[in-house]
């Protein structure tokens, strides 16, 4: 808006003093509400990344709990090894006992005539990289944690790889976005063309037990119905020959996570990679009664004359527990402002660690500085621990679009870093802030009720035990400490209570309006409440159990397998459900009474539903007759 005085030719203006007074006074009002607007909108911003990333880190801590279990599962079932092998190949040996040279992995999987996408052939060259680029760019490529429109908007703005132009990509590759096996295929291809030039370190997602959680799996079984189950077998062999770390220049330390006080950087760079099955498994003793002798073995691959890999069979095909650790620190650790090394809670695994532990590792092993991943930082990027260490994240619209930048760092011998921020939109403009942030605020508000939802009998229980009166109100100091204690997410709930809850003039919550717009619909009416929130609390853990199980990849397990991993489930998980409720339940849930249930079927009829979901359903359905 534009303020101006007007002046008559030949005389006094007609604005005095007291005019422009006014117009400076008016301009600060302007001026300082515009400041409140947006420190507002910030706030907002920043609470509705506070949920996003609370529950993130509180679902990778489920992770690491499930992968506890699985050790838990083989230790306690002494029959496991016995009766199912497959059961323990699956989690702890390597997939191909007899693994295979190059050309044999290419003959592996026949491609049909009918195929009209781009063919590769060796020996790769730099014009495979642009025929994929190219045909991937061709399909409506809407989403590097699997956002291949990322990948694209870097190599636009800083050139592919080549001799010239190297690059380091620091893990995550896959998971999330709707592009991971494009975003891995353009990478794998650029580093068999440029294997010196480009560098692939592995992240905390190039792990097959985290890709059964957060969508990689279900990707590649969806787009290659046929042979996807062989894919992802091959895939897990990749996963173990990325390495873990690159120096560049011998004064930066590239890693995907983080170090800890007892970092060794000789005995990683000493570790068979090999073993790196999954490193969400704890190491376990898994060949009791077969006699190995360690100090022989040199690991489960061997490398011969002709350049074929082949097994070594049995022993030390697993790290040690401290080779283990090293390995968790290093992909799942984060920096800190405090002092010292200490257990990661928000993940469950690895450390937080502080400036002094960063300045003892870069000293001991003479370098200058850590770049490590694993965050989401709102402008893409975060220098912290006096500028030694930088925190790089290439994902933009990582929760939601408009939630943060996506950055890339350039390096050159001897000059300060240099870094590059973008955002990738589908609109020719952007949407205003109000507008981004709205949308965030509204996305991260619905999962946060989805997440209180799922634990309404632990809340109420809370809520009452503060509800002396039993009136239905407590105070927001109350409902906030029961909301913390219950969910443990570390969020602002005084400050989120307006969006979740009803509060009256005294500033007491109405606390059954926790649940008010939003439950968990129920595949038989008759099912207990409690057992129906345990069963959706735990759906993506038990889905990874029994996909686990599942070798034949059919989708059925039995009854008396069910059975079996719930109790064992039950007892690793202290639940406390009687096991008859869930047997009562899964005969109901086999409704052809052949003895098996359809798990994957089973777990979707435990969904979440919306209230105004079904408004906005049924919105749409009468505008369809206008």
């Amino acid at each position: 808006m534009n303020v101006s005085c007007t002046y008559k030719q030949n005389s006094d203006s007609l604005c005095g003093e007291s005019g422009v007074d006014s117009m400076l006074k008016a301009t600060l009002v302007i001026q300082n509400w515009y400041r409140g607007y947006r420190a507002r909108l910030k706030a907002r911003q920043h609470y509705a990344l506070a949920i996003f990333q609370s529950i993130e880190y509180a679902d990778e801590h489920g992770q690491m709990q499930l992968s506890n279990f699985f050790t838990f599962m083989l230790e306690n079932c002494s029959q496991a090894r016995k009766e199912d092998p497959e059961l323990v190949s699956r989690l702890f040996e390597r997939t191909f006992q007899d693994i295979k040279d190059r050309q044999e992995y290419v003959g592996l999987i026949d491609v049909p005539d009918s195929y009209e996408g781009p063919r590769l052939e060796f020996p790769l060259t730099f014009t495979d990289i642009n025929h994929l680029l190219e045909a991937f760019k061709q399909q409506q490529a809407s989403d590097l944690h699997g956002k291949l429109d990322d990948l694209f908007l870097i190599f636009y703005k800083n050139g592919l790889p080549s001799g010239n132009n190297p690059y380091v990509f620091n893990g995550d590759f896959v998971d999330r976005g709707s592009n991971s096996i494009e975003v891995l295929m353009i990478l794998l291809v650029s580093f068999l063309v440029y294997p010196n030039d480009l560098h692939l370190n592995r992240g905390n997602h190039e792990d097959f037990m985290m890709n059964m959680r957060y969508g990689f799996t279900r990707e590649i079984l969806f787009k290659y119905k046929l042979h996807g189950k062989k894919i992802l077998q091959i895939l897990e062999e990749v996963y173990t020959l990325l390495p873990i770390g690159t120096i560049i220049d011998n004064e930066i330390l590239v890693i995907h996570g983080g170090i800890s006080e007892s970092t060794d950087l000789n005995l990683l760079h000493r570790l068979q990679r090999s073993k790196m099955r999954s490193v969400l498994m704890p190491p376990v003793s898994i060949n009791r009664g077969h006699a190995t002798d360690s100090k022989k073995s040199k690991g489960d691959i061997t490398v011969t004359s002709s350049g074929k890999v082949k097994s070594n069979g049995f022993p030390s095909q697993e790290l040690s527990k401290h080779e283990w650790e090293q390995v968790v620190d290093i992909l799942w650790s984060d920096p800190r402002g405090r002092k010292g090394c200490y257990p990661n809670t928000s993940r469950g695994g690895g450390c937080y660690f502080g400036p002094d532990v960063t300045s003892k590792i870069l000293n001991k092993y003479q370098l200058k500085m850590l770049i490590r991943s694993h965050e989401c930082k709102h402008d893409g990027y975060e220098i912290c621990h006096d500028g030694k260490v930088i925190t790089i994240f290439s994902a933009s619209n990582y929760y939601e679009e408009g939630s943060n930048r996506g950055a890339y760092i350039r390096l050159s011998y001897g000059m300060n870093p240099r870094f590059f921020q973008y955002r990738v939109t589908s609109s020719t403009c952007m949407s205003p802030l109000h507008q981004r942030v709205h949308t965030m605020e509204t996305s991260a508000i619905r999962i946060l009720k989805e997440r209180i939802i799922s634990r309404k009998t632990d809340l109420m229980h809370a809520f009452q035990l503060r509800d002396h009166s039993r009136s239905g109100k407590i105070s927001i100091a109350q409902w906030a400490f029961s909301m913390e204690s219950i969910l443990g997410l570390n969020l602002p709930w005084r400050s989120l209570s307006l969006h979740l809850v009803n509060i009256d003039k005294n500033g007491n919550v109405d606390y059954m309006s926790s649940f008010q717009d939003v439950h968990i619909e129920k595949p038989v009416k008759e099912v207990q409440s409690t057992l129906i929130e345990t069963l959706y609390r735990y759906r993506s853990d038990l889905q990874i159990i029994f996909n686990v199980i599942d070798s034949d990849r059919s989708g059925l397990i039995s009854m008396e397998e069910f059975r079996a991993m719930w109790k064992l489930f039950r007892t690793h998980y202290s639940v406390d459900i009687d096991d008859s409720q869930v047997d009562e339940l899964a005969n109901i849930m086999d409704l052809n009474k052949d003895g098996s249930i359809d798990f994957n079927e089973f777990l979707k009829a435990f969904h979440v539903v919306h209230k105004y979901e079904k408004l906005n359903t049924s919105n749409a359905k009468f505008a369809n007759y206008k």
